[in-house]
């Protein structure tokens, strides 16, 4: 008898240790965070009220944990605006404006890009503007939005000083078109961060801005918070910032606070260590509208900016601004930097990207990457291949 109950209790306890093998596995199916309700100052010294999340996390008994995770990120996405007219929209709604790349997008397990403006048909509180034909606000149709989903895109940030544009509005109505189309996002008031399993992996994923209605990039100790909360939810946890001047006279990583017409941009080379260092995996950053360094820090990967990716009509895209870089970046189960790849294009026209056979880009960001960032022993080649190069 007493061996049967041994046997029995042996058992048990097998099980239990197998359905918790996975790192940082989690035993309720919703979960309330810890977090307390914690303000998030603005740059204009308005404090945003950041709401308690409830984040529900499916739970497997038997989860197969992926050996290897490949992340494909590029920068700003603007497809096209309906104002101050629909002549900033691209020809056919959009149907062939991502054609030429589509190819290049394809075949990883996340899929990220910046969101700039909002989604919505008409309507909205735009920002003041006296003139909207030399004012930058943006508001996409919400077919743009199916052109996103088309292309396989299922990540994206809406933290940027575009996402208020047309005011509450436009900020509910982009969040109900994503959740809509089934796109994981982050970046305002009402959701600063978001949880989601893709093939039985458990991602998190938080966007910062320097912007009223977003999580601010200059608030390290709640953007910590955040970072270390999700990182006790989940299997990976991806960050996007908005931050650093913009133009093409910004392409460097200064490792300083930089300003932009008086706004306090971050310093983003800070932001990006101190949340890898919270838990972070990987670090996307945007908003100079022009390429910048890459690294690895701590075995995690950090892509300064990305530059406009598909910005149409609206923007200034001569020039590196015109660059459009993609990687593809593959990690571990936890987190750690494998090998990575910068693939080279461009837009053209009003705003449209294509590959680029001259290889520009890799050029600039393996150039700007060695003179900003040297400490980090990273290589790449002409091809684009980045490899860490390990002591």
């Amino acid at each position: 008898m007493y061996m049967r109950y041994s046997f029995i209790a042996l058992l048990v306890f097998s099980l239990f240790t197998f359905s918790c093998k996975t790192q940082k596995i989690i035993k309720t199916s919703t979960l309330t965070t810890q977090l307390d309700t914690f303000l998030i100052p603005s740059i204009d010294t308005l404090a945003i009220s950041i709401p308690v999340i409830q984040d529900s996390v499916q739970i497997f008994a038997h989860r197969l944990i992926k050996d290897t995770i490949e992340i494909i990120a590029v920068g700003d996405m603007m497809l096209g605006t309906n104002y101050p007219d629909d002549s900033y929209l691209p020809p056919n709604k959009g149907k062939h404006q991502l054609e030429s790349i589509d190819s290049l997008l394809a075949g990883g397990d996340i899929l990220f890009g910046n969101l700039e403006g909002v989604i919505l048909n008409e309507g909205g509180t735009h920002k003041n503007c006296n003139n909207p034909k030399t004012c930058y606000i943006f508001r996409s149709p919400e077919y743009m939005a199916t052109r996103i989903k088309e292309a396989g895109f299922n990540l994206m940030s809406v933290a940027n000083n575009h996402a208020g544009d047309f005011g509450t509005a436009g900020r509910n109505n982009t969040s109900r078109v994503l959740d809509s189309l089934g796109i994981h996002y982050a970046g305002n008031s009402n959701q600063p961060y978001s949880t989601f399993i893709i093939d039985e992996m458990k991602y998190g994923f938080a966007a910062f801005a320097p912007n009223v209605g977003t999580p601010s990039i200059n608030n390290l100790d709640s953007a910590q918070a955040i970072i270390k909360h999700l990182d006790s939810l989940v299997d990976i946890v991806i960050v996007s910032f908005h931050g650093g001047a913009e133009g093409k006279e910004y392409t460097r990583v200064t490792k300083k606070r930089e300003y932009f017409y008086r706004e306090n941009r971050g310093n983003v080379h800070t932001f990006a260590h101190t949340m890898i260092d919270a838990g972070a995996d990987i670090i996307i950053g945007h908003g100079p509208h022009v390429p910048r360094a890459i690294e690895v820090y701590n075995n995690r990967f950090i892509a300064y900016s990305l530059g406009n990716f598909c910005t149409y009509g609206r923007f200034n895209l001569s020039g590196n601004n015109g660059l459009a870089p993609i990687v593809r970046i593959k990690i571990n189960s936890k987190g750690e930097f494998i090998e990575g790849k910068l693939i080279a294009a461009k837009q053209k026209g009003a705003g449209t990207p294509v590959l680029d056979p001259d290889g520009q880009v890799i050029r600039l960001i393996k150039k700007l990457s060695e003179e900003d960032l040297p400490e980090s022993k990273i290589s790449v080649d002409e091809s684009g291949n980045i490899f860490y190069l390990h002591n």
